[in-house]
């Protein structure tokens, strides 16, 4: 789920709650080059304001003229759109592209109400619509799962189905923390040391005092997560990485110059990991964009994060310009 779906299901309530009509389209089929994926969200009021996107332009115009011209749909419809060469052009879809969505009206918005307070808790949750009698069920989910429709009834996800844990709070993180929150991370932010506790105040990230080594076992970290290492104290970050090193996280990364990081690796041998385990670490972490200050480094960061979550080849880590990570 794009986190920003979570803003669209906020404004449809808003409007729900102001006596407007409101309907949720949400793409549930993709062929060729269509250019918003399965899940995606839009919400459409009736005077045809819009928040959201399915196509990223044509096809809301499309959307729009409907509604504005009165189409009122009172239950669950299923729209195509692209499904000929002149159709993917008339909507801007790339060539082949094709689409399928579900327009439902919104009804009653206390389901949106549930699934905002459980992701606010930090809960991935599932949206299940049947398409028959447009009923709207809230269940539980896990990371890994995806968006599914089977004809009859679809299944969306909602909260972050990703973690990030980043050891330390300093300026970085604070940059960090909220652009992995837009990616669909869950962001826990670990120090122990009480000055940066008592300074951190990034709303909707989960804050632990723990020691990161003890934090990381804790987590039971799984492929959906990455951790990050930034304080600059080896006493912190090195003894978290051991851990993390050790473990199934997608992504493990550690921000410090090219010489530094050869060093932390030296230091990492004299403990229970074995080269491969060593060789996963991401040092310095990030790709190399050339990045200087702390906004331009959690880019980079960001962007890996991003990379290596689609298992995408690319840029190099930071390693090739040791100024985008100096320090320890």
């Amino acid at each position: 789920m794009d986190s920003l779906d979570l803003q669209v299901l906020q404004q449809a309530r808003a409007w729900h709650a102001a006596g407007r009509a409101v309907w949720l389209v949400t793409v549930i089929e993709t062929w060729g080059s269509a250019p918003r994926p399965p899940g995606a969200l839009l919400a459409l009021r009736d005077d045809g304001l819009v928040v959201g996107s399915v196509s990223g332009g044509c096809v809301e115009d499309d959307l729009i003229a409907r509604v504005r011209e009165g189409e009122r749909n009172t239950h669950p419809t299923l729209v195509a759109y692209g499904v000929s060469k002149e159709e993917a052009a008339r909507f801007g879809l790339p060539c082949g592209g094709n689409l399928r969505l579900v327009q439902e009206p919104l009804h009653d918005a206390a389901w949106i109400t549930e699934v905002l307070a459980r992701t606010a808790a930090h809960e991935l949750v599932a949206r299940r619509l049947d398409l028959t009698t447009g009923a709207v069920t809230v269940e539980p989910a896990a990371r890994g799962e995806e968006f599914a429709f089977d004809g009859s009834s679809l299944r969306a996800l909602y909260g972050p189905r990703w973690r990030l844990l980043v050891i330390g709070a300093g300026q970085l993180s604070r940059a960090l923390a909220p652009m992995a929150q837009m990616l669909d991370f869950d962001v826990i932010v670990c120090d122990p040391r009480e000055e940066y506790h008592l300074s951190w105040d990034v709303p909707g990230t989960t804050f632990s005092k723990a020691m990161p080594d003890d934090l990381v076992l804790e987590l039971q970290l799984d492929p959906h997560s990455a951790v990050v290492a930034v304080t600059h104290d080896p006493k912190l970050d090195d003894m978290a990485l051991l851990e993390a090193l050790k473990s199934p996280a997608f992504y493990v990364g550690a921000l410090g110059s090219r010489a530094n990081t050869g060093k932390r690796r030296e230091r990492l041998k004299l403990f229970d990991l074995d080269d491969a385990q060593i060789a996963r670490l991401h040092g310095p972490v990030g790709l190399d964009l050339g990045a200087k200050t702390p906004g331009e480094i959690a880019v980079s960061i960001a962007a890996a994060l991003v990379r290596a979550r689609h298992g995408a080849a690319g840029s190099a880590d930071a390693g090739s310009d040791a100024r985008s990570n100096s320090g320890a």
